[in-house]
């Protein structure tokens, strides 16, 4: 990296100050070189700006604000593990041969409705939740149901029906969304699932190069 990147690091709190020679210029020690290699690490798991708050917090000392900002980044990563379980168990539960796009015109809510077996209210409380995205007809303002939304409405029957409560459904049906379609899930999964592995190993390593900062720091704090 840059020379002024360095620079950067120490005016942004992610390296002790550096004392300064008689001509003024930085002097950086192996204890410099750590820190920047720990925020590197750090910056891989947490992001940017948490690295950069959990460095700062402990070159001021305050490990407990450092500890409570990485239990906070494991506590998220185990609430998107627990999210991406919930999507997967709702995919086995799916039916995928009823969920095949409808073709012709969109669907008005009363014809959903009697498609899929359920009250037009039902369709309007998906709709408030997510689940749904009906467009409206310029002219008249009603609710239009295209292909997609017929898809994503048969896919909250089916959950419902599974005993699922709205907020994981919405969650699922957005995931496919994103995936581009239920039948894309699987493969959306795989990925997500790697993701959260490799995010993984890099808080392990990220800690690790923190681990060895604050050995430094210890032992250089025993020598003044």
């Amino acid at each position: 990296m840059s020379a002024q990147a360095i620079r950067n690091y120490e005016d942004a709190g992610i390296l002790p100050p550096a004392q300064r020679s008689e001509a003024g210029y930085r002097r950086y020690t192996p204890l410099h070189a750590q820190a920047v290699r720990t925020f590197v690490s750090l910056r891989r798991g947490h992001g940017h700006q948490q690295a950069l708050e959990i460095m700062r917090a402990i070159n001021r000392a305050d490990t407990e604000h450092a500890y409570r900002l990485i239990d906070a980044t494991h506590a998220a990563l185990l609430a998107e593990r627990g999210t991406r379980s919930q999507v997967a168990g709702a995919l086995g539960s799916l039916s995928t041969a009823k969920l095949l796009a409808i073709h012709g015109p969109p669907l008005s809510v009363g014809e959903l409705a009697r498609r899929l077996g359920i009250h037009p209210a039902t369709l309007r409380a998906w709709e408030r939740e997510g689940i749904v995205r009906p467009e409206r007809d310029k002219a008249t303002g009603y609710r239009q149901y295209g292909s997609e939304c017929v898809r994503d409405a048969e896919i909250a029957r089916q959950l419902r029906r599974g005993g699922y409560p709205l907020r994981q459904i919405a969650q699922f049906v957005e995931s496919a969304r994103e995936a581009g379609g239920a039948a894309a899930l699987s493969g959306f999964l795989s990925s997500w699932q790697d993701r959260l592995n490799t995010r993984s190993r890099d808080l392990l390593t990220g800690a690790a190069h923190l681990d060895a900062y604050l050995s430094a720091l210890s032992q250089l704090s025993e020598h003044c």
